[in-house]
């Protein structure tokens, strides 16, 4: 039986208590797909977002999805200030990653430790700057196995000592609702996840 992560997240926030707002940073893989995530998550944590995403090839896609995530943040009306932490472009870390796997289907185990990436530096930075919990965008979308994003962040809270956030934002229809807020602030929504491997030849 699979696990229920949006009523994992419900019994998280449930136990806040009244008047508080813990720190949570938040790893986004790009603006539409934070459009949403900030809308649930902002009554009830103070969230920053981390644009940590070396997966995302070439360089100027990007800064064009950096950009982006910029613009839905500063736009987007939130209960509390939402901040962002940019981290420098590092496209050779995740190359060296996924070395051998190139020829992984798209969702295989290439994809497995593309999450991992991403998710070790959230929670490595989340412990050095004192948040409480650490998430990911990436379970609003219904390309991505919220099931697997959940295990690796879970594991990951545990090395790190700063608890995941379980979720799985595509629940409540929240992808749908990240299509209408992009539509409605004038979202770059791009054709692909974000490396190479994962770009149709028509995009």
């Amino acid at each position: 039986m699979k696990e229920n992560y949006q009523k994992k997240m419900d019994a998280v926030v449930a136990a806040i208590p009244e008047g508080e707002k813990p720190t949570l940073l938040l790893q986004s893989c790009c603006g539409p797909c934070s459009s949403y995530v900030l809308e649930a998550l902002t009554p009830h944590f103070q969230v920053t977002v981390l644009y940590y995403n070396p997966n995302i090839q070439p360089r100027a896609e990007y800064d064009l999805r950096l950009e982006n995530q910029r613009r839905i943040i500063a736009q987007l009306p939130t209960p509390t200030e939402v901040k962002i932490l940019e981290c420098d472009y590092d496209g050779e870390a995740y190359d060296a990653a996924v070395k051998g796997l190139e020829q992984e289907p798209e969702g295989g185990a290439r994809c497995t430790v593309c999450f991992r990436l991403r998710l070790e530096q959230t929670a490595k930075l989340a412990k050095e700057q004192g948040f409480e919990w650490f998430c990911t965008t990436l379970t609003v979308s219904p390309h991505k196995d919220a099931e697997r994003l959940n295990k690796i962040g879970a594991a990951l809270g545990e090395k790190y000592g700063v608890p995941f956030l379980p979720s799985d934002f595509k629940k409540r229809e929240g992808y749908k609702r990240s299509i209408e807020l992009s539509k409605q602030y004038g979202l770059y929504r791009q054709e692909y996840c974000g490396c190479l491997y994962s770009k149709p030849e028509e995009a």
